[in-house]
């Protein structure tokens, strides 16, 4: 019997054309009401290079994008938080957030814990260090970042205060202006999207022990000076 590709939800700020997403849907605040309509082309450049990683790692997997982003980086919790609730009525099995917010809010800490209570895995971006950010500071959901220690295929585990995993750093094609944090998270969710296409019966417990015991380096990097 074939198996069903995982799907992996992405909230982020859209894709291409040429991108092989399977539904897509925006989250857009007009006139301080929350509007659900059709997704317009990635103007940022972010989530589509997101999506790039998950089509060279995780290639049997489908993707379903929730834009929250359009023409500029700001968003609200209550944007990323229908986003989630979309995107576990579309059946998504992981979901990729490389983003974080300051302050924390009810409706988006809401859709967290019922994407949790439906079995869903929450990968989102965390910093290295500094302020905590949310989704990733919520219970349960998993805290990743960027580690320019590991490979394309490698995966730290970190443990610190500010983030549970890190992974590479690098985008599949030459851009900037993305965070170590963002591309981290999102070569994680490839990562755990193959776990998931491959282990049956996995849950967000067994997978966190996955990345564990899969992970290459144990401990945050340390910075070496100059005269060591």
């Amino acid at each position: 019997m074939p198996v069903e590709p995982v799907r992996i939800g992405i909230v982020d700020s859209g894709f291409t054309a040429s991108q092989q997403v399977v539904k897509g849907a925006a989250f857009t605040l007009r006139d301080d009401r929350l509007w659900l309509e059709d997704c317009q082309p990635d103007q940022l450049g972010h989530g589509s290079r997101v999506i790039e990683i998950m089509e060279a790692l995780s290639p049997e997997c489908e993707i379903i994008s929730a834009q929250v982003f359009q023409d500029r980086f700001t968003t609200t919790a209550a944007q990323v938080g229908a986003a989630i609730d979309w995107l576990v009525d579309q059946n998504v099995q992981v979901i990729n957030l490389s983003l974080g917010l300051r302050q924390d809010r009810s409706s988006l800490r809401d859709a967290c814990q019922q994407a949790i209570k439906h079995g869903v895995i929450l990968c989102a971006a965390s910093p290295a260090r500094g302020e905590p950010v949310f989704p990733a500071s919520y219970p349960g959901v998993f805290r990743m970042t960027g580690d320019a220690r590991c490979g394309r295929d490698e995966i730290s585990h970190l443990n610190t205060r500010f983030a549970d995993f890190g992974a590479c750093v690098k985008p599949m094609s030459m851009v900037v202006g993305l965070s170590g944090a963002s591309l981290g998270c999102a070569h994680l969710t490839a990562h755990l999207a193959n776990f998931l296409q491959t282990t049956d019966g996995a849950t967000p417990v067994n997978a966190r022990t996955w990345l564990h015991e899969r992970a290459r380096y144990h401990g945050p990097e340390q910075k070496r000076s100059a005269n060591d």
